[in-house]
């Protein structure tokens, strides 16, 4: 209540106790003024004047704790009636201000004391606070003052004004450098060190004379006036043994590294938020500059800690990232770095491989010239951790379920969630994050990649697996902005997607906690016309795993170049090739003869259209009759094809309008510097990481960029298997001699085979994608790695359909072996895909992959093996029974009388056989498949529905103690097969007694449902259904099977009870 509301006796009452707290402040303000008056007087006079401010003055005390100091009247007792409040002098606390009633007083504002007394009591404090702040700032000006005459007069050698001034004005200091002084003497062999180091520590001395006391007992406690003489000491000790100016060095040293100690501590919190471990690394650029002022150790520690903090925990890459990163090379990092409070600040593994890499080569001898300008493009990133803040933000935490769904399911989920999370909101860090990015980009094209906390690294590259976006970035702000929002949302919703989940299943990463940073890129390149690209870009390996010739090494390496974007290099196209090279040896080319370089010269490019803001595939000789002369260093991109044969443009002599022009890259490849170049990053980078790695890259014409780098990943074992000659034909299913890599696949039972005639005569875009499904649901039921896949042109490829089957990883990932079949007839031809992500996925999965030309010389392929076999495809899959001759599924056993298919590949001969044998070991071949039934496939949910609304409809409520119930999983989805359960979901609120009944009354239902479907399908099982219980209590914690219960994504389905009698 206001005083203009109060009645005027209260008015006068609150008036009267407002001049009190005035007066009071007025006189606290006099004492604290008396400059002459030292400050114990200035606390006395206090614990006297404080009382008149409070309402009952006559029993009130005060007391004053300074520095463990303590000031107060001789009848002042601590009672249950005080108040209190801290002295701090800066950020330190060094002391207290407490009032204190010597008995009890009426109540008021939720304890004795007046709001405006609890108001007065801090003020009062932060005002002695703030006193003694600035007597010491006055105190420290006029030693400076003296300690600067003095040295002007040399009175005092240096060093000596310098330990006096500390001495007299920082006592932690002063024994942080004298403690410092005394190890420094020791490890220099100052005999007069050795008997004071143990007043210091006596633990840091051998071979001295055990202590007196018992040392199961606590060790003495110095005081502080006792290690300040011995600090004296110290400085005595060398001034005896050192030169003035080895003294003087030494201090400032260590007063300078004693400076920049807020870093350590800042880093050394483990509650530290983001923002201020930011601020700290940037306050000590500005301190420290290009110049390492920590001591070895503590930089060291510190490298460290900031590697921990914003790339990896795993010892495998602090181990090489400390070797080659300093702590100045996170000062340009921290700047752009987007994040949301409450960041841990990781980045993820893209980010953290790209940084590492960059360093790594600028720290590179460099004679030759081959690492000067190699750049890495202005880059922003959003921490790995920004996503859970994301589906925090946007009530979508539910969808981290995703991962534990059938793969079919997360299939069909997926491009629900894509738009789900582009239709959600950002908070406003990261908005106000991506606004200052862009407004640091210009109107460049940029580029959004997936960093998240798993790719990348050993044994797990994810290849492809999360979405990477590019943006023209054109127009105005609000547009673009609103352009990269979506942008990122689609990276973000990739995580949810099959192909990443059944990967990381694979992987055994399921159960961690995935998240996803993002890099934000610009694009390397320049505009030609409405275009802008690179002049050519691509990925290389330090190991081939894919050698063209047997006199290719491993460790000779590989080059995949593309003109343009390099999309089309780490990505399978199905209608272009890419130019391979070996950086160990060039000259020993895939195609040699003029007709197969032409044919197999890149036909098309990637771009980004700036005026229709679109990431474009366009016509290279298009693209070179139109802007031939805007592209940079295109006389040495291109080739010119003349009568049979192929030259290198000399001077200006291309004819960009009629010129039969080839893009070769010969001229990069002979005349420049390139291919070392990229043979020295490699090498190095291989050293530096301990290991084979992978680039990827861009050159605007002018520059190399580098783009990313991560481990190489090799699968398994790819020793060479040795070849046997004495196979009769008749047990021989294939060989072949081309591109053959190391390796032994043995126990195959099953062979998938796409008939290529068939394939190729296919019209229908509808079946030609049938087949690609087909194989996918085969990947899921025939025995892991006991089946290889075999058919035409180029499998998992981007473009025309009819040139390879449609597939991606999740569809092929239990495959043993790919065996991808040229025939002369018709117009497939395995690209030599080695090194597109969808490779890097066969060699780290340990997935074979074999190309077969049936019409070469000397090779191999019993096609009457796949005419003559019986096809199992109608009993495994009924529904693809319409696509059964052209897909094919052969029991080897069953054909081959017991005998099983064993694969042999010699990378060192080139070869690589196929043959039936005697099976090594009982191999575990049974098809997890549907048995044969009369039913069609969505009979199997609709009439699972149905008898889940029965028993719903069933239900006594009051009998059970139950308030809803719903139905979850195939049923709900429309996913059912045969053998699926009916999956539902009970909200129960009555007893234990209750709960028991119902599971009774279930338990009849689902041993008749059981029976009952085994009549109808043949399929046997002990019940069927799965009953979940959730109270109260679950929903309002969203736990267990509860969070489907309005669930955003995959929600429970309510179905009607019975209804009361009325």
């Amino acid at each position: 209540m206001e005083p203009k509301n109060l009645p005027i006796d209260q008015v006068l009452v609150v008036l009267r106790e407002r001049a009190k707290e005035l007066n009071c402040l007025y006189q606290v303000e006099e004492v604290l003024a008396g400059e002459e008056v030292p400050l114990p007087g200035i606390f006395n006079a206090l614990i006297r004047t404080i009382p008149s401010g409070w309402q009952y003055p006559d029993i009130c005390r005060a007391r004053i704790v300074y520095r463990d100091q303590s000031y107060q009247d001789e009848d002042y007792v601590p009672t249950a009636w005080r108040d209190s409040a801290e002295i701090r002098e800066e950020d330190e606390l060094v002391g207290s201000l407490e009032v204190s009633y010597t008995r009890e007083v009426p109540g008021v504002d939720d304890g004795f004391f007046l709001l405006k007394e609890r108001k007065l009591i801090k003020t009062i404090a932060d005002r002695i606070g703030q006193t003694i702040f600035h007597r010491k700032l006055k105190r420290l000006l006029h030693e400076w003052e003296t300690a600067s005459r003095d040295l002007a007069e040399k009175k005092n050698r240096e060093w000596m004004v310098i330990t006096e001034l500390v001495r007299r004005t920082d006592e932690k200091l002063y024994l942080h450098i004298s403690r410092k002084m005394i190890y420094y003497l020791f490890w220099n062999g100052v005999g007069e060190a050795r008997q004071f180091l143990g007043k210091f520590g006596g633990e840091f001395v051998k071979n001295e004379p055990e202590p007196e006391f018992d040392a199961n007992s606590p060790s003495f406690k110095q005081s502080r006036e006792k290690l300040i003489e011995i600090s004296d000491q110290v400085f005595s000790i060398a001034a005896r043994n050192l030169s003035d100016n080895e003294i003087l060095q030494c201090l400032q040293k260590w007063i300078h590294e004693n400076k920049i100690s807020f870093l350590i501590k800042t880093i050394d919190s483990g509650g530290t938020a983001l923002s201020a471990i930011i601020d700290a690394i940037l306050r000590y650029r500005a301190i420290a500059g290009d110049r390492m002022v920590l001591a070895p150790s503590t930089e060291k520690w510190l490298r460290v800690s900031l590697i921990r903090r914003f790339f990896s925990d795993t010892i495998e890459f602090i181990n090489i990232a400390k070797r080659h990163l300093e702590v100045s090379d996170f000062f340009d990092l921290v700047t752009r770095i987007i994040f949301h409070a409450g960041s841990n600040g990781k980045l993820g593994g893209k980010s953290s491989g790209l940084l590492l890499a960059r360093h790594i080569l600028l720290k590179q001898p460099d004679e030759e010239g081959l690492f000067a300008g190699i750049k890495v493009p202005r880059t922003w990133y959003i921490t790995a951790d920004s996503i859970s803040e994301f589906l925090r933000h946007n009530d979508l935490e539910d969808i981290n379920e995703q991962k534990y769904k059938d793969p079919e399911q997360v299939r069909i989920d997926y491009p629900n969630i894509i738009q789900l999370f582009k239709n959600s909101h950002f908070s406003s860090e990261i908005v106000k994050g991506l606004s200052m990015a862009l407004d640091d980009f210009g109107d460049k094209p940029i580029i959004v990649r997936s960093s998240s906390l798993l790719e990348d690294r050993v044994g797990t590259a994810f290849s492809g697996k999360y979405k990477s976006l590019f943006l023209a970035n054109q127009g105005p702000k609000q547009k673009r902005l609103s352009a990269l929002l979506d942008a990122i949302a689609e990276v973000y919703a990739s995580v949810f997607g099959p192909d990443p989940i059944i990967y990381r299943a694979e992987q055994g990463l399921l159960d961690l906690h995935e998240e996803m940073g993002i890099m934000i890129q610009e694009v390397v390149g320049t505009r030609v016309g409405p275009y802008f690209f690179p002049a050519f870009a691509g990925i290389a390996f330090s190991n081939n795993e894919f050698r063209w010739s047997p006199r290719l090494r491993r460790e000779d390496g590989l080059i995949r170049m593309v003109p343009g974007m390099g999309t089309r290099a780490v990505d399978r196209v199905s209608n272009d090739y890419p130019v391979l090279v070996s950086p160990g040896q060039p000259a020993l080319r895939v195609n040699v003869s003029p007709d197969e370089i032409r044919h197999y010269s890149p036909s098309w490019i990637d771009v980004i259209n700036l005026e229709t803001n679109c990431f474009e595939t366009i016509s290279v000789i298009d693209l070179l009759r139109t802007y031939g002369e805007e592209i940079p260093a295109v006389h040495q991109i291109v080739s010119i094809y003349r009568d049979g044969h192929i030259s290198r443009p000399s001077g200006f002599d291309i004819d960009f309008k009629s010129g039969d022009l080839l893009v070769t890259f010969e001229g990069i490849i002979t005349r420049t510097t390139f291919i070392r170049r990229v043979r020295s990053i490699l090498t190095a980078l291989e050293n530096g990481f301990g290991m084979p790695v992978d680039i990827e890259f861009a050159s605007d014409g002018v520059d190399f960029y580098l783009l990313q780098c991560r481990p190489q990943n090799t699968g398994e074992d790819s020793a060479p298997s040795p070849i046997p000659r004495d196979i009769p034909e008749d047990r021989t299913l294939f060989t072949a001699r081309r591109y053959i890599s190391g390796g032994r696949v043995p126990d195959i039972t099953h062979v998938v085979w796409v008939n290529p005639r068939k394939y190729g005569e296919m019209e229908s875009l509808e079946m030609l994608t049938d087949v690609g499904r087909a194989i996918g649901r085969l990947n899921a039921v025939l025995p892991k790695r006991q089946f290889i896949l075999m058919g035409p042109g180029r499998w998992g490829s981007r473009g025309d359909i009819k040139l390879g089957v449609q597939v991606s990883y999740s569809d092929i990932n239990n495959t043993a072996v790919l065996i991808e079949i040229s025939m002369k007839r018709g117009t497939y031809s395995p690209e030599l895909s080695f090194g597109t992500h969808f490779f890097q996925d066969l060699a780290e999965t340990g997935i074979r992959y074999i190309p077969l030309y049936p019409d070469d010389r000397d090779v191999v392929y019993n096609e009457l093996f796949f005419t003559g076999s019986r096809n199992m495809l109608p009993d495994i899959l009924p529904e693809y029974a319409h696509i059964a001759d052209t897909l094919k599924v052969i029991d080897i056993p069953g054909r081959m009388g017991g005998k099983i298919l064993k694969i042999l590949l010699n990378a060192e001969l080139g070869e690589s056989i196929g043959y039936f044998d005697e099976p090594e070991a009982a191999a575990e071949s049974s098809i997890v498949r549907p048995r044969p039934h009369e039913a069609h496939g969505e009979e199997y949910w609709r009439w699972r529905l149905h008898m889940a609304e029965q028993i719903a409809g069933q239900v006594d409520a009051s009998r059970f103690g139950v308030r809803a119930v719903y139905l979850i999983g195939s049923t709900a989805n429309a996913t059912a097969g045969p053998d699926s359960d009916i999956d539902l979901l009970f909200h129960v609120d009555g007893t234990r007694e209750q709960r028991e009944a119902l599971s009774v009354w279930l338990e009849g239902w689902s041993l008749s449902l059981s029976e009952m479907n085994y009549l109808r399908t043949g399929y046997r099982s002990h019940g069927l259904l799965d009953v979940h219980m959730v109270t109260d209590r679950d929903i309002e914690n969203r736990t267990s099977f509860a969070v489907k219960i309005n669930a955003v994504t995959d929600p429970a389905r309510p179905l009607s009870m019975k209804r009361p009698a009325s």
